[in-house]
């Protein structure tokens, strides 16, 4: 295949109409391109040979290069015909809890018989077994902040903090910083939001006291304001080219901002797992940052705001939208020119063998689409207040949880992680939590002041299930589980979350 340097290794398969990528865990169900981002279930697969050889990779995160080698993984045959399918004609068998119900007699079965056959089944894609020959380093570094994420409001941020002199880290996972800035369509300071984000880098890489990381996560808050940090050097080059492929770093900060924004929220209903089933706002990325169209024809199903943009911002781009399906009853945004409309409509199911052909409504009509962008609204990225005791707290408004009262030490938190979802208000948060920051490490407050921004709408309801579903409606695309399994979960005393989690093995790994 060919593709466009920056682009992602999803992005350029959907730009060569390549939609099947790999098959889930337990019934080995077709899979295709399901988000944009780290956030990914469905799009695993072992890039580079030999001893280079990666399993598990998410092509959503993977920056191609020349040569790059990429295979699909957990099949048995061809991708197209995959033999071990046969798992799913199985599944009324194979529901949750089935591996503690099963397996149990005779018990001399189990050694010879039963866990052979398990550990052949299990896992996902395969290491080598050879020794690794890459080669990694460790390091640490000092500042006073630590900006987490660039969306607007970490960029906001990050140039209050650095204007008033303050030594600054900027990190990100992605290999363009920018957030959510490079997805969208809107404008900041009078142009894209995009290359205001650039632009803003731009002036950080004049300042000796920023220091900018790209391809770098976050992954652990410590104490006494230490934060565990994988920054990714090399892993978009050719193997082999001599380079460390990744640092861990220690990271001692006197302060913190988490503006590591949200992550989208699907809908579970009838057959939502088939390839051509993807995230909205991915959708959306990839139309607006790589210029590429997930589908020819796409539908959109969303109980927000959110996802009528998705609607505008393919049809701007000379994408045919068949369908806006909204699960509210009304609402004041204006469709699309020429678009269906279906207010208080519901997809209860897919058709489509190894990738999405239509969508079947509530009331019985279909929808043709071989693109189904689906938006449930957006959550928070909590995770790194919860590092030291902290537990998030739900908020109405947007329909989430939000961060707690109790965050580590020296934190503070901005825009979307924070549940602020509008982009003039997280420029704005950006903003004050920076002045802050400043102000408790005893400096002087920049002049600096938020760019003039587009707004959107976030008006989200609360609708997460499809109850009237026609087929298995996928909460968890990854591990294969179902509402049913998490009902039979709840009907068999396995109520609290964490035996939920164990029951039914919804998020595990």
């Amino acid at each position: 295949f060919e593709g466009y340097e920056g682009d992602t290794l999803a992005s350029a398969l959907l730009a060569n109409d390549v939609k099947l990528v790999g098959r889930s865990f337990k019934y080995h169900r077709p899979r295709g391109i399901f988000s944009a981002g780290s956030e990914e279930p469905s799009a695993l697969v072992t890039l580079r040979e030999g001893a280079y050889s990666e399993p598990n990779a998410r092509a959503t995160v993977t920056e191609i290069y020349d040569g790059l080698s990429a295979r699909s993984q957990n099949k048995f045959g061809s991708l197209n015909f995959d033999l071990m399918a046969v798992n799913d004609l199985l599944s009324p068998l194979l529901t949750a809890g089935f591996y503690y119900k099963t397996f149990m007699w005779p018990a001399v079965f189990w050694e010879k018989v039963y866990e052979p056959i398990i550990r052949q089944a299990a896992g996902l894609g395969k290491l080598s077994g050879a020794e690794d020959p890459d080669r990694y380093d460790k390091g640490f570094l000092y500042c006073d902040l630590l900006v987490i994420g660039t969306g607007p409001s970490g960029l906001m941020a990050a140039l209050t903090a650095a204007r008033a002199g303050l030594r600054v880290i900027l990190a990100d996972e992605d290999f363009r910083m920018g957030g959510r800035l490079n997805a969208e369509r809107y404008e900041v300071g009078e142009m894209p939001a995009a290359d205001w984000a650039a632009a803003t880098l731009a002036e950080f890489m004049t300042m000796d006291n920023v220091r900018v990381m790209p391809r770098t996560t976050i992954y652990g808050a410590y104490d006494h304001g230490i934060y565990g940090a994988l920054e990714r050097v090399s892993d978009h080059v050719a193997e082999g080219s001599g380079d460390v492929r990744q640092i861990a770093w220690r990271i001692y900060t006197k302060r913190s901002i988490l503006a590591a924004g949200s992550t989208e929220r699907s809908i579970a209903f009838g057959n939502n797992d088939r390839p051509g089933v993807m995230m909205a706002g991915s959708v959306r990325a990839y139309v607006n940052r790589w210029g590429v169209a997930p589908g020819k024809r796409v539908a959109i199903f969303t109980n927000n705001d959110d996802g009528w943009q998705t609607a505008h911002d393919l049809q701007g781009q000379g994408v045919e939208v068949s369908a806006v399906v909204d699960s509210r009853e009304q609402t004041t945004l204006l469709p699309p020119k020429g678009v269906r409309v279906v207010l208080g409509g519901r997809s209860v199911n897919t058709k489509g063998r190894l990738g999405l052909k239509k969508i079947i409504l509530s009331d019985g009509q279909d929808v043709a689409a071989d693109c189904l962008a689906v938006s449930g609204g957006w959550s928070p990225n909590v995770h790194l207040t919860c590092h030291q005791r902290g537990i998030p707290v739900w908020d109405d408004k947007i329909v989430g949880f939000v961060p707690g009262a109790t965050l580590p030490m020296g934190m503070a938190v901005a825009g979307a992680a924070n549940g602020v979802m509008t982009l003039n208000a997280c420029l704005q948060s950006g903003l004050d939590v920076g002045n802050s920051v400043v102000e408790a490490l005893g400096r002087t407050v920049s002049k600096s002041k938020t760019p003039k921004a587009q707004d959107e709408v976030s008006e989200a309801s609360a609708f997460w299930y499809v109850n009237e579903s026609k087929g298995r409606a996928w909460l968890d695309l990854q591990n294969d589980v179902t509402a049913n399994d998490v009902k039979l979960s709840h009907q068999e005393g396995f109520r609290s979350v964490e035996h939920l989690k164990r029951y039914t093995t919804i998020g595990m790994a």
